[in-house]
């Protein structure tokens, strides 16, 4: 192995594999060959891998990862299912919700905010239920499309609004930070559910409370 083994890193890295649920043997193989695969990496762009300021960074990844993508490990929904009757049938909006995220491109990071309105049809969640959620489904390896229909999918499973809509705004760093290099660059998506499909005037009213 590649991974200079030491007693604090094996500590660091037996604590990592016991937080993350890294339990079978084929498991932490694959952690390990992660890690030596960073080494690789390094050395691959032109650096020595061996200079201090390398020291435990192929661990320091690994948990990054495993971090930014905390979204695999639970079910998102199940965060609306903390809901509560009452007798509102109007539009409820909660915006700016901040998310980070990975694109599954490039794992270059993408980020930004979602706002989620939806119409009540008897039962409304708690509004950090609807950030807890997102952030469930962000962390994960991500396209900002997917991403928006699964917040809008959620909603409409669980509290069987009359409608829902959500638009993301995200700035993808695959794009500003790579390639193109067009650092102001933004990309807005939405995905429409129930009422807000058909009715012009409900979508103009969502889109005209999340205008800054």
């Amino acid at each position: 192995m590649k991974i200079v083994s030491n007693q604090s890193l094996d500590k660091k890295i037996s604590d990592l594999y016991d937080k993350y649920s890294i339990d079978t043997e084929e498991e932490r193989h694959k952690a390990e060959n992660f890690m030596n695969a960073i080494t690789d990496l390094i050395e691959l762009c032109g650096d020595d891998s061996s200079r201090q300021g390398f020291d435990d960074t192929p661990y320091r990844v690994l948990k990054a990862h495993l971090e930014y993508t905390a979204g695999y490990r639970e079910d998102p929904k199940e965060h609306l299912r903390k809901f509560f009757d009452v007798d509102h049938d109007e539009l409820i909006v909660v915006k700016d919700i901040e998310f980070n995220s990975l694109c599954e491109h490039h794992f270059a990071p993408f980020f930004g905010v979602a706002h989620v309105g939806y119409i009540p049809n008897g039962k409304i969640t708690g509004l950090s239920k609807i950030g807890r959620m997102i952030d469930g489904y962000a962390e994960r390896f991500q396209v900002q499309e997917r991403l928006t229909n699964q917040i809008a999918d959620a909603m409409q499973e669980i509290l069987d609004p009359k409608g829902v809509m959500v638009v993301v705004e995200g700035k993808h760093m695959c794009m500003c930070g790579r390639g193109v290099k067009k650092r102001d660059s933004s990309t807005t998506t939405s995905a429409s559910r129930g009422i807000f499909k058909k009715d012009i005037a409900q979508r103009q009213e969502f889109l005209s409370l999340i205008e800054k």
